[in-house]
């Protein structure tokens, strides 16, 4: 027994004994019987036990049944403890102190709990408030940490943050706590150390349940109680935090996408009327007449060119609409095989000094499809194929039936795609490393042309490349469909 209980269970023994003494003077001086006193003692009995004292509550019940047998039980002023009634009274003062100061120390334990309860809640709203008020950039920082300090009274708080591999401490620590911190973060078991007071709990997103740090605390008063709460608060609100920036940056890429794509719009507008002088222009002098020999094959190098760059003009525009729009194609009949002549003519005369290869081992190859978007998504390919060729190689058009598709395989040799960029050539306005240095472009070619596949049940994919040859293949992949799929004639 601790010196502070002793002086308590003597103070209360003191009180008692008073009221002891009044109660059997004032029975007494009224001349009531042991019958009628006995029921007061009792009342004084548990008067005393609802203080939870049991031994003062003993030393009461022992001075009660003393006054009982000395003042109230024949013969009077005789203190034998002969009388059963005044052994009964004992017993039963000794027992109603044990039963009442049991349920008032289990009451006032309870009272207590839940004051501390109470208090660890309104020190965890006030902590989320606090931490909620901090800048994105502040968490898991020591500023991010101080609250922690100011509100539960720890001598010293780490965390460690796995996605940055960074760990802040706050506090004078005596026990290494930075050290254990990240050991339980590596093995995942979080770490218990009465002795030294210090307490690390690992935490996970609710998410997908990875772990993504750990939070110790050195000092922390009822850490089993505490610690879990603290922990779990930390997660939501990281979790919180990082999602909040993803949201952030995926907005402003959104945002950046969209100013792009109105750019590239309004440019191709602008250049639609300038380009459209230039062709008046320029058949304006042919008709003039009469030229010189060089001066005629001026005039036409400026219209042709006036042309293409037209066409460059009226692609980019079309591109950037389907780009920001749905793509619904309207499906019909069409030959693949003579789709890809057409193409293979027109990019021959823009290359001379390059082949374009067309292998088919089929007469007619017929898919539903819509011309229109499917000629933009095959001429991006070819376009792509002829940009990054060597100067001289050859271009390949290949088809190929795959079950209920046909396989478009556009090849070229002489460039080469990194292994780290492959997953992102599709994505919008991406270029490659290579690709900006040495070519122009907008970066949505290959995202429209696989869009315009997706569109028709298919899908545009980049092959394997030979590495002894540097040969790229890009495979757009179009379903036949029912109608078209009787009409694929097979080369004899």
């Amino acid at each position: 027994m601790s010196r502070q209980t002793f002086r308590k269970t003597i103070l209360l023994a003191g009180i008692g004994s008073i009221g002891v003494a009044l109660l059997t003077f004032i029975c007494f001086e009224v001349h009531l019987d042991l019958a009628s006193a006995l029921p007061l003692y009792m009342l004084l009995i548990v008067i005393q036990s609802m203080t939870g004292d049991f031994r003062s509550a003993v030393i009461l019940s022992l001075l009660s049944a003393g006054c009982l047998d000395f003042f109230f039980t024949p013969p009077l002023s005789t203190l034998y403890m002969n009388n059963a009634l005044n052994v009964i009274a004992l017993v039963a003062f000794v027992l109603t102190a044990l039963v009442i100061t049991t349920l008032a120390a289990g009451e006032r334990k309870h009272a207590e709990s839940s004051t501390l309860q109470k208090d660890r809640l309104d020190r965890l709203y006030k902590l989320s408030q606090q931490l909620l008020a901090l800048e994105p950039e502040a968490m898991m920082t020591e500023k991010f940490l101080e609250p922690f300090c100011q509100l539960f009274g720890v001598t010293a708080i780490c965390a460690f943050d796995a996605d940055t591999a960074e760990l802040h401490i706050v506090g004078a620590s005596q026990h290494d706590l930075a050290q254990k911190t990240r050991e339980a973060y590596i093995s995942g078991h979080d770490i218990n150390n009465t002795d030294s007071h210090l307490s690390v709990r690992g935490f996970r997103f609710s998410s997908s349940g990875r772990m993504t740090g750990a939070i110790g605390f050195e000092g922390l008063q009822e850490p089993e109680e505490t610690t879990g709460s603290l922990a779990a608060l930390t997660a939501a609100l990281v979790e919180r935090t990082k999602a909040f920036r993803k949201a952030t940056v995926a907005a402003a890429a959104t945002q950046a996408e969209e100013y792009r794509s109105a750019v590239l719009d309004a440019l191709a507008h602008e250049f639609k009327t300038p380009l459209a002088t230039i062709l008046a222009a320029a058949g304006g002098i042919r008709e003039a007449g009469p030229l010189g020999p060089e001066q005629q094959d001026m005039a036409e190098t400026i219209e042709s060119e006036a042309v293409r760059l037209s066409s460059l003009t009226s692609r980019l525009l079309r591109t950037v609409r389907l780009d920001r729009e749905e793509i619904r194609p309207r499906l019909e009949v069409i030959d693949l095989e003579s789709l890809a002549a057409q193409l293979a003519s027109q990019y021959l005369e823009r290359s001379p000094d390059g082949r374009i290869l067309l292998q088919n081992p089929y007469d007619r190859v017929e898919v539903l499809a819509d011309p229109q978007l499917l000629r933009i998504a095959l001429s991006q390919l070819v376009e792509n194929a002829c940009k990054y060729s060597v100067p001289g190689s050859d271009v390949t058009i290949a088809s190929d039936r795959q079950g209920d598709s046909v396989a478009v395989k556009v090849s070229n040799t002489g460039s080469s795609i990194p292994y780290s960029e492959r997953t992102h050539i599709f994505e919008r306005f991406y270029r490659g490393s290579d690709a900006s240095r040495t070519t122009s472009g907008s970066g949505l070619g290959l995202y429209v042309a696989r869009k315009i596949a997706i569109a028709h049940g298919g899908a545009l994919e980049l092959e394997v490349e030979d590495r002894a040859t540097d040969k790229i293949t890009f495979s757009l992949k179009i379903p036949i469909g029912k109608e078209a799929a009787n009409r694929v004639v097979a080369a004899k």
